[in-house]
């Protein structure tokens, strides 16, 4: 069997509805729009939220405390999580994102003192709590923070 001799299971496709075709097709004269209304002229759009001018859900709930539009979102890594790193490496943002500790490579990360540490290890991270920074030079570790 090759690439080019592959094909669906008998069954597995359908062909084309073919709207407005005449009133034989079963889709022909409203070609299955309905009748009037927004949505059975052509060139109809509506976005996904509009309420119909029904004042619109994000507008009726009420508001309330305070909300950072500055805010900054760290993903966390515990210092027990640096055990998986292999010997030698530098933990930085992209070993991490390499080793599945972080799961994006363009937020901050935040090194935070949940664990043990038995090896040394150089890390370079946004943001490193006190008690992380203490355990990592407990064990002979050195911490370099970007922010």
């Amino acid at each position: 069997m090759k690439l080019n001799e592959l094909k669906p299971a008998p069954g597995a496709t359908r062909d084309r509805k073919r709207v407005g075709r005449g009133p034989g097709s079963g889709h022909g004269k409203t070609a299955g729009r309905g009748h009037k209304g927004q949505l059975s002229r052509s060139g109809a759009k509506h976005r996904p939220w509009f309420e119909g001018g029904q004042m619109p859900i994000n507008r009726r709930v009420p508001k309330r405390g305070f909300h950072n539009k500055f805010r900054r979102v760290f993903q966390v890594v515990n210092v027990r999580d640096l055990e998986r790193l292999p010997e030698g490496v530098e933990a930085n943002l992209d070993t991490l994102y390499e080793h599945g500790l972080v799961g994006k490579r363009l937020q901050p990360v935040k090194l935070l003192g949940d664990g043990e540490l038995n090896r040394a290890v150089t890390v370079r991270v946004d943001k490193c709590s006190a008690k992380a920074r203490e355990i990592v030079e407990a064990a002979g570790g050195t911490v370099e923070t970007v922010l």
